[in-house]
């Protein structure tokens, strides 16, 4: 990909950079913070599908070093934050990474450990699946994913916690609100000016956790884990919820509307230098396909 592509042109791509986030994504959740203030007096946060580590990096500078610069004899008192995720991932000041799978329980029971039996204040996530451009597909799999973190969050997150997630926004999305209101009564979807417009992703804000009464998040787990030969009988459409069952989200745009437009591009003079990435991946899926490749021609 040459210097003069879309990507090199990308404003947030180029900032991210300059000011040491590892990617872009950074400003997303700065923008969501600075509309919803959901970093303020956190004390311990969870970020779910944590790499490369952007969200992990704003979590660090925001809410572990100002604690660290206040309270650095009483280590006791720092907040801590706990970023999961599949793959590995550089270490980053202030926190614990857990390489796990965030649809197991024994996940959700590690990070509790990590927070000495207490719960978190905040889960952010922001993963996505490998889109393959087929939006129903990519909608569906993206709902998998976040009903394994909603899972994962009713596990870990107290009563009056927030959560932020990322979200593909599809004719079926009623669907996915509703069951969020279920735990949380103010849901907004979020849409930050770093996020393209052309990109169908937007951000769900939930506010002030409060579950169902006698609600035992093993039963989510179960929904997680049922086999789809179980399920082929229930209904998965939203169609019902039309008409007077209908249910409206606030929609609202994040960050400064005059500032960057994520979608333009940006031109480049002679002065501009293209930067290295703040930090490569640890062990890209890539790198694994080309060993298969030189070994298979070895052969």
């Amino acid at each position: 990909m040459g210097k003069s592509s879309k990507d090199k042109r990308d404003i947030y791509y180029r900032k991210a950079k300059e000011e040491g986030w590892r990617a872009r994504s950074a400003f997303k959740l700065l923008q969501i913070d600075e509309e919803f203030g959901i970093l303020e007096g956190v004390k311990r946060v969870v970020d779910l599908c944590a790499a490369p580590g952007s969200w992990s990096q704003v979590l660090s500078r925001k809410v572990y070093l100002p604690a660290k610069l206040e309270t650095s004899e009483r280590d006791s008192d720092l907040p801590l934050i706990v970023a999961i995720d599949l793959q590995p991932m550089a270490p980053i000041e202030g926190v614990i990474q857990v390489q796990g799978d965030i649809t197991s329980a024994r996940t959700a029971e590690l990070v509790i450990q990590h927070f000495d039996g207490c719960k978190a204040d905040l889960v952010v996530c922001d993963g996505a699946p490998d889109v393959t451009g087929l939006h129903d597909m990519d909608e569906f799999v993206q709902s998998q994913l976040i009903l394994a973190a909603l899972t994962i969050t009713t596990n870990v997150l107290r009563e009056g916690g927030n959560f932020v997630a990322k979200i593909f926004r599809g004719k079926d999305i009623s669907l996915l609100y509703s069951q969020l209101k279920m735990f949380f009564p103010t849901v907004t979807c979020a849409k930050p000016k770093s996020s393209r417009n052309s990109s169908i992703e937007a951000f769900v804000v939930c506010e002030g956790y409060c579950p169902p009464k006698d609600f035992n998040p093993k039963d989510l787990q179960k929904l997680l884990e049922k086999p789809s030969s179980q399920v082929d009988d229930l209904d998965c459409c939203s169609s019902w919820l039309e008409g007077a069952n209908k249910l409206y989200i606030p929609f609202l745009a994040c960050g400064d509307l005059s500032g960057w437009d994520a979608d333009q591009s940006y031109p480049l003079d002679a002065s501009v230098e293209a930067l290295a990435p703040v930090q490569p991946p640890i062990a890209p899926p890539y790198r694994t396909a080309l060993d298969l490749v030189k070994h298979s021609i070895k052969s």
